[in-house]
């Protein structure tokens, strides 16, 4: 049975929330096994143990979240070599723009040797005073059925032998 490891972090809700509805459409492909953690669980025994990836974080303050980046720090280095070619996509969180969390995701995937099988997707929440950005996310409905077809698409072509 193949397996899809979506690792994730979030303060507010937001990037929980894609996560969740990409695990749930994951996990409808019966022959693919989805292992959902928190960054601060996931280990380098979680990574080796994947044949595919879904990376999901808000962007903090122009960066990935710190615990997402803290994620990649401890396992890093321990990967590295061990990883190549196998398929990941990445979800952002992002209250105006996102894509500096995805650049750097990205450089880390291409570190790792990784393909990127999907497009990333941004949610911008447009939070932009202090009150919006600490406040509880609700990702809308819409939003998270993009997220539900990148996981989707994962778990299904890493059924079907795709990749």
């Amino acid at each position: 049975m193949k397996s899809l490891l979506i690792v994730y972090h979030s303060r507010t809700g937001g990037a929980r929330q894609m996560a969740e509805a990409a695990a749930r459409a994951a996990a409808r492909e019966n022959e693919v096994a989805v292992l959902l953690l928190p960054a601060v669980a996931a280990q380098t025994a979680d990574l080796l143990a994947s044949d595919g990836f879904l990376f999901v974080c808000p962007e903090n303050l122009a960066s990935m979240s710190g615990q997402m980046k803290e994620f990649f720090d401890r396992t890093y280095y321990r990967v590295l070599d061990q990883l190549n070619g196998r398929p990941y996509a990445a979800l952002i969180c992002a209250g105006s723009d996102g894509r500096n969390a995805l650049r750097q995701i990205e450089r880390i995937a291409t570190g790792w040797r990784l393909r990127a099988v999907a497009e990333p997707f941004i949610v911008c929440t447009h939070a932009q005073t202090a009150e919006a950005i600490l406040a509880a996310k609700t990702i809308p409905a819409e939003q998270l059925a993009r997220c539900e077809e990148v996981g989707a698409a994962l778990a299904a072509g890493l059924a079907g032998g795709i990749f």
